[in-house]
């Protein structure tokens, strides 16, 4: 491959960034605009790692994507220039990051890899914050992300590279502000005012809005990409054919020309962000917790499930547009876009993947609405649902009476017993703090909730209307 002038460090090697971000650049690549690449790795051990995959094939691969028509196309990417395999310690990741060619470090580690708190920001009680304080103080760069990218930055300071763009690609609002926040408080904790106050002149940390649909690579999708390209590619992914990107245009050390391949540039992510958070997010999960204790495995059947479906367009209808009005997103249309894309069975997305970090989704995806409308006097019957599913799912689950491959970062087993092992759930999950903040225990909260729970029982057993 051509050597690029600039590099893009990516950290998180999953799925997601080879189908969006890594999809993305591969568009300026096939407009003859090769100035940038991808060095990527992973920052702690993955069970789905494909990087050893990826090396062996010189670090291109194929992804195939899927239109709501069911119509599949194939394309190689090969905008990755390097990958990093994990090794502890992460001294070539550091290394990457410390090389004046790198001028933006982004990364995908999913909605519970910021460790926060209640009120949104880092968790300091956390265990695996205070271990990763600790190896910070130590000079290493631990497992979590803040970690990481200190180890990344006092390399860089120490290195004299130049400034750097820090660019979340996660589902949380204000991304680009919450890590700087937690970032903040981690050097803080570490004591390392120096390296605080050089980031603080050096680095910009833009908002972000990313979407597009990426389910787990099922086995049959290496035969599909045999079969349709006369590869066989270990490192395939697979996504739906749309695909969005809303960056705030803040780059303290240049930027790919994003916005000639329909990358959003603009100064305010937030009514976008938003928009896709409340509708799009959360009803994927409304969707999974529901579509689970129905017994079904993906996300389109749950939406051939009348009931489901109805609940859907309800909350979105009936909870969100209030509090996303004026809005410069067409939200009716929005609304029907995403529920179209979500009842096309091609994707065949899984449950079990949109569960995951539901403990964290919660307070990041609905709570928020709750919140709002708590605060306007405005009835709660639509959004309530959705927290009474994820609480009939997380205790049905620990009783074993739905089936799920359920991975969540913040569930522990005291959760488990201060939740679903209570004479009275509801009251008990309207105290969890670490979801409600300062709405725990609130008798509004509790009293919408027990009703939406005896809602969520009804329609557990209510026969199924759909196709």
């Amino acid at each position: 491959m051509h050597t690029p002038v600039n590099v893009i460090l990516h950290l998180g090697l999953g799925a997601f960034h080879r189908a969006h971000q890594a999809a993305v650049l591969q568009d300026l690549h096939e407009r003859g605009d090769r100035r940038w690449a991808i060095v990527a790795a992973n920052i702690r051990p993955d069970p789905l790692d494909v990087s050893a995959a990826l090396v062996a094939q010189d670090c291109v691969y194929t992804l195939e994507t899927v239109d709501p028509a069911g119509r599949y196309a194939y394309r190689s990417i090969d905008a990755i220039a390097q990958v990093l395999p994990y090794v502890p310690g992460l001294a070539a990741v550091i290394a990457a990051g410390a090389d004046a060619a790198t001028r933006i470090v982004s990364f995908t580690v999913t909605e519970a890899g910021y460790c926060l708190g209640a009120d949104g920001r880092l968790d300091p009680a956390l265990p695996e914050v205070r271990q990763n304080v600790e190896a910070a103080r130590r000079g290493e760069p631990g497992t979590i992300i803040y970690g990481v990218l200190s180890a990344i930055l006092r390399a860089r300071r120490a290195a004299d590279a130049g400034p750097i763009t820090l660019l979340c690609c996660d589902n949380l609002r204000h991304n680009g502000d919450l890590v700087r926040a937690g970032l903040s408080d981690f050097l803080g904790l570490a004591g390392d005012h120096d390296l605080l106050a050089w980031v603080q002149d050096h680095a910009s940390f833009p908002n972000s809005m990313v979407d597009r649909i990426t389910p787990r690579a099922a086995p049959e999708l290496r035969a599909r990409v045999l079969a349709a390209t006369g590869r066989d590619d270990a490192a395939a992914v697979m996504s739906e054919s749309f695909l969005q990107w809303v960056i705030e245009d803040d780059f303290r050390n240049g930027r790919p020309a994003w916005e000639d391949v329909g990358v959003e540039l603009v100064t305010d992510v937030a009514p976008h962000e938003e928009a896709k958070i409340r509708i799009l997010n959360a009803s994927h999960s409304a969707i999974a917790w529901a579509g689970t204790l129905a017994g079904y495995r993906y996300i389109h059947e749950g939406m051939r499930d009348e009931r489901i479906r109805a609940l859907v367009h309800d909350y979105v209808t009936g909870a969100v547009f209030d509090c996303l009005r004026p809005s410069p997103v067409d939200l009716e249309a929005y609304r029907d876009s995403v529920i179209a894309r979500f009842s096309g069975d091609a994707i065949r997305d899984t449950n079990d993947r949109v569960l995951a970090d539901s403990l964290a989704k919660l307070p990041g995806f609905i709570v928020p609405t709750i919140r709002e409308r708590i605060a306007r006097g405005l009835a709660l019957d639509a959004v309530a649902p959705l927290p009474a599913l994820c609480l009939a799912f997380l205790c049905r689950w620990q009783a074993g009476v739905v089936q799920a491959d359920y991975r969540d970062a913040a569930l522990d087993a005291g959760f488990l017993q201060r939740v679903c092992g209570q004479r009275d759930v509801v009251a008990a999950f309207c105290a969890e703090a670490a979801i409600w903040g300062e709405l725990a225990g609130s008798p509004v909260l509790v009293a919408a909730l027990r009703v939406a729970h005896e809602r969520v029982m009804a329609l557990l057993h209510a026969p199924n209307q759909g196709s």
